[in-house]
Protein backbone atom coordinates (compact mmCIF):
# COMPACT_ATOMS: atom_id res chain seq x y z
CA UNK A 1 0.00 0.00 0.00
CA UNK A 2 1.79 3.31 -1.25
CA UNK A 3 1.86 5.83 1.97
CA UNK A 4 -0.14 8.79 2.30
CA UNK A 5 2.80 10.76 1.95
CA UNK A 6 2.50 10.29 -2.07
CA UNK A 7 -0.74 12.07 -1.71
CA UNK A 8 -0.23 13.93 -5.69
CA UNK A 9 1.57 11.94 -7.79
CA UNK A 10 2.59 13.47 -11.54
CA UNK A 11 2.73 10.85 -14.36
CA UNK A 12 3.46 11.84 -17.95
CA UNK A 13 1.33 10.12 -20.49
CA UNK A 14 3.50 8.61 -23.34
CA UNK A 15 0.59 8.31 -25.64
CA UNK A 16 0.03 12.15 -25.75
CA UNK A 17 2.54 13.62 -23.62
CA UNK A 18 0.01 15.37 -21.59
CA UNK A 19 0.78 15.50 -17.44
CA UNK A 20 -2.07 13.76 -16.11
CA UNK A 21 -2.34 14.74 -12.45
CA UNK A 22 -3.35 11.72 -10.08
CA UNK A 23 -4.64 12.48 -6.38
CA UNK A 24 -5.09 9.18 -3.78
CA UNK A 25 -7.84 9.77 -1.55
CA UNK A 26 -7.79 7.46 2.08
CA UNK A 27 -11.37 6.08 2.11
CA UNK A 28 -11.32 2.75 4.23
CA UNK A 29 -14.05 0.69 4.66
CA UNK A 30 -13.35 -2.04 7.58
CA UNK A 31 -15.18 -5.61 7.13
CA UNK A 32 -16.79 -7.12 10.30
CA UNK A 33 -15.62 -10.82 9.54
CA UNK A 34 -12.10 -11.50 8.84
CA UNK A 35 -11.90 -14.61 6.68
CA UNK A 36 -8.63 -13.86 5.13
CA UNK A 37 -9.80 -11.85 2.19
CA UNK A 38 -6.39 -10.11 0.64
CA UNK A 39 -7.49 -6.30 -0.11
CA UNK A 40 -10.44 -6.39 2.66
CA UNK A 41 -10.23 -2.46 2.51
CA UNK A 42 -10.29 0.07 -0.14
CA UNK A 43 -8.50 2.94 0.01
CA UNK A 44 -8.03 4.77 -2.66
CA UNK A 45 -9.69 6.53 -5.93
CA UNK A 46 -7.78 7.57 -8.87
CA UNK A 47 -8.50 8.61 -12.19
CA UNK A 48 -7.82 6.33 -15.08
CA UNK A 49 -4.54 5.54 -16.40
CA UNK A 50 -2.81 4.58 -19.92
CA UNK A 51 -1.50 0.48 -19.19
CA UNK A 52 1.23 1.30 -21.13
CA UNK A 53 3.38 -1.82 -20.12
CA UNK A 54 1.55 -4.13 -20.68
CA UNK A 55 3.09 -7.96 -22.20
CA UNK A 56 0.64 -11.03 -23.33
CA UNK A 57 2.13 -14.19 -23.18
CA UNK A 58 0.71 -17.41 -24.47
CA UNK A 59 0.53 -20.38 -21.51
CA UNK A 60 -0.11 -22.84 -24.07
CA UNK A 61 -0.79 -24.49 -27.31
CA UNK A 62 -4.72 -24.90 -26.55
CA UNK A 63 -5.79 -21.69 -25.02
CA UNK A 64 -4.52 -19.00 -22.29
CA UNK A 65 -2.49 -16.23 -21.51
CA UNK A 66 -0.62 -14.49 -18.75
CA UNK A 67 -0.09 -10.80 -18.69
CA UNK A 68 1.83 -8.81 -16.98
CA UNK A 69 1.88 -4.89 -16.80
CA UNK A 70 -1.75 -4.33 -15.57
CA UNK A 71 -2.55 -2.68 -11.99
CA UNK A 72 -6.07 -4.30 -12.02
CA UNK A 73 -6.96 -2.22 -9.07
CA UNK A 74 -6.90 1.12 -10.90
CA UNK A 75 -9.22 1.91 -13.45
CA UNK A 76 -8.28 1.30 -17.15
CA UNK A 77 -8.49 3.82 -19.97
CA UNK A 78 -10.20 2.81 -23.53
CA UNK A 79 -7.36 1.58 -25.25
CA UNK A 80 -6.15 -0.78 -22.50
CA UNK A 81 -9.92 -2.03 -22.02
CA UNK A 82 -9.83 -2.87 -25.90
CA UNK A 83 -6.59 -4.49 -25.57
CA UNK A 84 -7.27 -6.93 -23.06
CA UNK A 85 -10.58 -7.50 -24.99
CA UNK A 86 -8.69 -8.82 -27.98
CA UNK A 87 -6.81 -10.60 -26.02
CA UNK A 88 -9.06 -12.27 -24.29
CA UNK A 89 -11.05 -13.60 -27.37
CA UNK A 90 -8.10 -14.84 -28.88
CA UNK A 91 -6.57 -16.67 -25.66
CA UNK A 92 -10.11 -17.44 -24.00
CA UNK A 93 -8.16 -17.27 -20.59
CA UNK A 94 -6.77 -14.53 -19.30
CA UNK A 95 -4.48 -14.85 -16.19
CA UNK A 96 -3.04 -11.49 -14.16
CA UNK A 97 -0.39 -12.66 -11.91
CA UNK A 98 0.71 -10.11 -9.01
CA UNK A 99 -2.62 -8.13 -7.70
CA UNK A 100 -4.05 -7.02 -4.70
CA UNK A 101 -7.93 -6.31 -5.27
CA UNK A 102 -10.35 -5.27 -3.03
CA UNK A 103 -14.24 -6.91 -3.56
CA UNK A 104 -14.90 -3.35 -5.17
CA UNK A 105 -11.49 -3.21 -7.36
CA UNK A 106 -12.38 -6.69 -8.90
CA UNK A 107 -15.70 -5.82 -9.96
CA UNK A 108 -14.46 -2.63 -11.03
CA UNK A 109 -12.41 -4.26 -13.23
CA UNK A 110 -15.16 -6.80 -14.51
CA UNK A 111 -17.24 -3.78 -14.82
CA UNK A 112 -15.19 -2.75 -17.74
CA UNK A 113 -16.17 -5.73 -20.02
CA UNK A 114 -19.82 -6.01 -18.92
CA UNK A 115 -22.40 -5.74 -16.17
CA UNK A 116 -21.63 -7.70 -13.51
CA UNK A 117 -23.94 -10.46 -12.05
CA UNK A 118 -25.44 -11.30 -7.97
CA UNK A 119 -24.46 -14.35 -6.12
CA UNK A 120 -27.52 -16.93 -5.78
CA UNK A 121 -26.91 -17.33 -2.14
CA UNK A 122 -29.49 -15.85 -0.48
CA UNK A 123 -28.06 -13.42 2.91
CA UNK A 124 -30.30 -15.71 5.12
CA UNK A 125 -27.80 -18.49 4.52
CA UNK A 126 -23.98 -16.90 4.74
CA UNK A 127 -23.02 -16.88 8.38
CA UNK A 128 -23.49 -13.61 10.22
CA UNK A 129 -20.99 -10.81 9.58
CA UNK A 130 -19.71 -12.77 6.37
CA UNK A 131 -19.49 -8.84 5.24
CA UNK A 132 -18.86 -9.39 1.21
CA UNK A 133 -20.96 -7.62 -2.14
CA UNK A 134 -23.92 -8.93 -4.00
CA UNK A 135 -21.65 -9.16 -6.60
CA UNK A 136 -19.26 -11.58 -4.67
CA UNK A 137 -19.31 -15.36 -4.43
CA UNK A 138 -16.89 -16.64 -2.48
CA UNK A 139 -15.35 -20.70 -3.56
CA UNK A 140 -13.98 -21.54 -0.65
CA UNK A 141 -13.80 -24.43 2.56
CA UNK A 142 -13.42 -21.78 5.07
CA UNK A 143 -16.01 -22.44 7.90
CA UNK A 144 -17.03 -20.01 10.38
CA UNK A 145 -16.36 -20.75 14.15
CA UNK A 146 -19.71 -22.54 14.34
CA UNK A 147 -18.41 -25.00 11.24
CA UNK A 148 -20.68 -23.53 8.50
CA UNK A 149 -18.88 -22.57 5.01
CA UNK A 150 -18.70 -19.17 4.40
CA UNK A 151 -18.94 -19.38 1.17
CA UNK A 152 -19.64 -22.42 -1.87
CA UNK A 153 -18.30 -25.28 -3.79
CA UNK A 154 -15.80 -25.88 -0.91
CA UNK A 155 -14.43 -29.65 -1.32
CA UNK A 156 -13.03 -32.00 -4.09
CA UNK A 157 -12.96 -32.55 -7.79
CA UNK A 158 -15.77 -30.98 -10.39
CA UNK A 159 -16.13 -31.81 -13.73
CA UNK A 160 -16.07 -29.82 -16.54
CA UNK A 161 -19.30 -27.51 -16.92
CA UNK A 162 -20.00 -24.00 -18.11
CA UNK A 163 -21.25 -21.80 -15.57
CA UNK A 164 -25.16 -21.18 -15.49
CA UNK A 165 -25.75 -22.54 -19.00
CA UNK A 166 -29.07 -24.70 -17.51
CA UNK A 167 -30.36 -20.88 -17.65
CA UNK A 168 -31.87 -18.77 -20.00
CA UNK A 169 -28.86 -16.50 -19.97
CA UNK A 170 -25.66 -18.14 -19.19
CA UNK A 171 -22.74 -15.58 -18.04
CA UNK A 172 -20.59 -14.25 -20.17
CA UNK A 173 -17.68 -14.67 -18.11
CA UNK A 174 -16.12 -15.15 -14.85
CA UNK A 175 -13.35 -13.75 -12.94
CA UNK A 176 -12.05 -15.83 -10.34
CA UNK A 177 -9.36 -14.20 -7.50
CA UNK A 178 -7.00 -16.52 -5.64
CA UNK A 179 -6.89 -15.33 -1.91
CA UNK A 180 -5.41 -18.29 -0.45
CA UNK A 181 -4.38 -21.54 -2.53
CA UNK A 182 -3.55 -25.38 -0.65
CA UNK A 183 -0.12 -27.12 -1.34
CA UNK A 184 -0.95 -29.19 -4.25
CA UNK A 185 -4.56 -29.71 -6.01
CA UNK A 186 -6.99 -27.58 -6.46
CA UNK A 187 -6.12 -26.50 -10.12
CA UNK A 188 -8.34 -25.79 -12.89
CA UNK A 189 -8.45 -27.04 -15.99
CA UNK A 190 -9.65 -24.95 -19.25
CA UNK A 191 -11.07 -26.47 -22.40
CA UNK A 192 -11.38 -25.04 -25.87
CA UNK A 193 -14.66 -25.71 -26.86
CA UNK A 194 -13.78 -23.68 -30.10
CA UNK A 195 -11.49 -26.31 -30.78
CA UNK A 196 -13.19 -29.50 -29.51
CA UNK A 197 -15.87 -28.09 -32.48
CA UNK A 198 -13.21 -28.36 -35.21
CA UNK A 199 -12.18 -31.33 -33.57
CA UNK A 200 -15.60 -33.52 -34.13
CA UNK A 201 -15.68 -35.55 -36.94
CA UNK A 202 -17.82 -34.14 -40.10
CA UNK A 203 -20.14 -36.74 -40.40
CA UNK A 204 -21.09 -36.31 -36.81
CA UNK A 205 -21.20 -32.48 -37.04
CA UNK A 206 -23.89 -33.16 -39.47
CA UNK A 207 -25.67 -35.58 -37.15
CA UNK A 208 -26.34 -32.88 -34.15
CA UNK A 209 -26.61 -29.64 -36.61
CA UNK A 210 -29.51 -28.20 -35.39
CA UNK A 211 -30.21 -30.26 -31.95
CA UNK A 212 -30.69 -29.12 -28.53
CA UNK A 213 -29.62 -30.93 -24.83
CA UNK A 214 -30.55 -30.89 -21.69
CA UNK A 215 -28.76 -29.04 -19.55
CA UNK A 216 -29.75 -30.25 -15.86
CA UNK A 217 -28.15 -28.39 -12.90
CA UNK A 218 -25.55 -30.55 -11.36
CA UNK A 219 -26.89 -33.52 -12.74
CA UNK A 220 -24.29 -35.87 -13.07
CA UNK A 221 -22.68 -34.64 -9.23
CA UNK A 222 -26.51 -36.25 -7.64
CA UNK A 223 -27.35 -38.44 -10.36
CA UNK A 224 -30.68 -38.07 -8.56
CA UNK A 225 -32.67 -36.10 -11.26
CA UNK A 226 -35.61 -38.06 -13.25
CA UNK A 227 -34.69 -36.61 -16.02
CA UNK A 228 -37.97 -37.97 -17.59
CA UNK A 229 -39.71 -37.19 -15.03
CA UNK A 230 -41.29 -33.48 -13.66
CA UNK A 231 -38.29 -31.10 -13.39
CA UNK A 232 -40.49 -28.51 -12.04
CA UNK A 233 -38.17 -27.07 -9.11
CA UNK A 234 -34.95 -28.29 -10.26
CA UNK A 235 -32.67 -25.48 -12.35
CA UNK A 236 -33.11 -26.71 -16.59
CA UNK A 237 -33.21 -25.63 -19.90
CA UNK A 238 -32.48 -27.28 -23.38
CA UNK A 239 -29.05 -25.35 -25.57
CA UNK A 240 -28.33 -25.48 -28.65
CA UNK A 241 -25.28 -28.25 -28.93
CA UNK A 242 -23.31 -25.50 -31.26
CA UNK A 243 -23.38 -22.12 -30.27
CA UNK A 244 -21.67 -19.12 -32.15
CA UNK A 245 -20.25 -17.03 -29.65
CA UNK A 246 -21.79 -13.43 -29.83
CA UNK A 247 -18.90 -10.84 -30.56
CA UNK A 248 -16.25 -13.54 -32.33
CA UNK A 249 -18.77 -15.15 -34.47
CA UNK A 250 -16.91 -18.62 -33.74
CA UNK A 251 -18.37 -21.34 -33.61
CA UNK A 252 -18.25 -23.52 -30.12
CA UNK A 253 -19.48 -27.37 -28.73
CA UNK A 254 -21.34 -26.26 -25.97
CA UNK A 255 -22.19 -29.41 -24.34
CA UNK A 256 -20.46 -30.50 -20.69
CA UNK A 257 -19.77 -33.36 -18.30
CA UNK A 258 -21.23 -31.95 -15.05
CA UNK A 259 -24.83 -30.34 -16.23
CA UNK A 260 -25.10 -31.64 -19.97
CA UNK A 261 -28.23 -35.08 -19.00
CA UNK A 262 -28.94 -35.81 -22.49
CA UNK A 263 -29.09 -35.01 -26.49
CA UNK A 264 -32.75 -33.90 -27.41
CA UNK A 265 -34.93 -36.42 -29.47
CA UNK A 266 -32.94 -39.63 -29.52
CA UNK A 267 -33.06 -42.30 -27.45
CA UNK A 268 -30.87 -42.16 -24.35
CA UNK A 269 -28.75 -44.92 -24.84
CA UNK A 270 -27.64 -43.45 -27.98
CA UNK A 271 -27.72 -39.75 -26.50
CA UNK A 272 -25.11 -41.23 -23.93
CA UNK A 273 -22.67 -42.77 -26.76
CA UNK A 274 -22.53 -39.10 -28.74
CA UNK A 275 -22.44 -37.17 -25.40
CA UNK A 276 -19.57 -39.39 -24.19
CA UNK A 277 -17.42 -39.36 -27.57
CA UNK A 278 -17.88 -35.89 -27.42
CA UNK A 279 -16.43 -35.50 -23.88
CA UNK A 280 -13.48 -37.56 -24.79
CA UNK A 281 -12.52 -35.01 -27.61
CA UNK A 282 -13.05 -31.51 -25.22
CA UNK A 283 -11.40 -33.27 -22.13
CA UNK A 284 -8.25 -34.45 -24.20
CA UNK A 285 -5.37 -34.02 -22.63
CA UNK A 286 -4.66 -31.87 -26.15
CA UNK A 287 -7.54 -29.60 -25.50
CA UNK A 288 -7.16 -28.57 -22.45
CA UNK A 289 -4.75 -25.65 -20.45
CA UNK A 290 -4.36 -27.07 -16.50
CA UNK A 291 -3.82 -23.68 -14.37
CA UNK A 292 -1.94 -24.07 -10.90
CA UNK A 293 -2.66 -20.94 -8.77
CA UNK A 294 -1.03 -18.30 -7.18
CA UNK A 295 -1.99 -16.24 -4.41
CA UNK A 296 -2.87 -12.85 -5.75
CA UNK A 297 -3.92 -14.09 -9.31
CA UNK A 298 -7.04 -13.00 -11.33
CA UNK A 299 -8.10 -15.16 -14.08
CA UNK A 300 -10.60 -14.39 -16.30
CA UNK A 301 -12.51 -16.69 -18.94
CA UNK A 302 -15.11 -16.48 -21.64
CA UNK A 303 -17.81 -18.84 -20.77
CA UNK A 304 -19.31 -18.98 -24.24
CA UNK A 305 -16.77 -21.30 -25.89
CA UNK A 306 -14.71 -22.90 -22.70
CA UNK A 307 -15.86 -25.17 -19.92
CA UNK A 308 -13.62 -25.73 -16.87
CA UNK A 309 -13.17 -28.41 -13.81
CA UNK A 310 -11.13 -28.12 -10.88
CA UNK A 311 -8.75 -31.09 -9.67
CA UNK A 312 -9.01 -32.43 -6.28
CA UNK A 313 -7.25 -31.03 -3.05
CA UNK A 314 -6.46 -31.83 0.21
CA UNK A 315 -9.67 -31.26 2.79
CA UNK A 316 -7.88 -29.94 5.44
CA UNK A 317 -6.14 -27.25 3.64
CA UNK A 318 -7.25 -23.84 3.61
CA UNK A 319 -8.98 -23.04 -0.24
CA UNK A 320 -10.19 -19.36 -1.45
CA UNK A 321 -11.35 -17.70 -3.96
CA UNK A 322 -13.15 -14.72 -4.62
CA UNK A 323 -15.74 -14.95 -8.22
CA UNK A 324 -17.72 -12.48 -10.01
CA UNK A 325 -19.55 -12.97 -13.09
CA UNK A 326 -20.42 -11.23 -16.06
CA UNK A 327 -24.20 -11.02 -17.43
CA UNK A 328 -25.04 -12.91 -20.11
CA UNK A 329 -27.60 -13.33 -23.45
CA UNK A 330 -29.66 -15.85 -25.27
CA UNK A 331 -27.72 -18.47 -26.83
CA UNK A 332 -26.84 -18.15 -30.50
CA UNK A 333 -27.29 -21.76 -32.42
CA UNK A 334 -24.56 -22.15 -34.91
Amino acid sequence: MLGLSFLIYQITCLKSLKTIHLQWLANPQAHSYNIGIRGKQDIVKMTSILQSNITITPLSDVLGAKVTGADLSKPLDAPTVETLTQAWHKYIVLIFPDQDLSQSQQLNFAKHFGDTGTRSRRPEQRPEGANYNDGIMLITNVKDDKGRYVGSLPDGEMYFHHDMCYMPKPHKGTMLYAIDIPSTGGNTRFSNMYRAYDLIPDKLKKELNGRTALQVYDYHMTQTVDIDGDLTGIHNLSQPIFVRHPETGRIALYVNRLMTARIDGIPRDESNAILEELYTISESKNNYYEHSWTEGELAMWDNYCSCHARTDFPENERRLLRRCTLLGQQMIAA
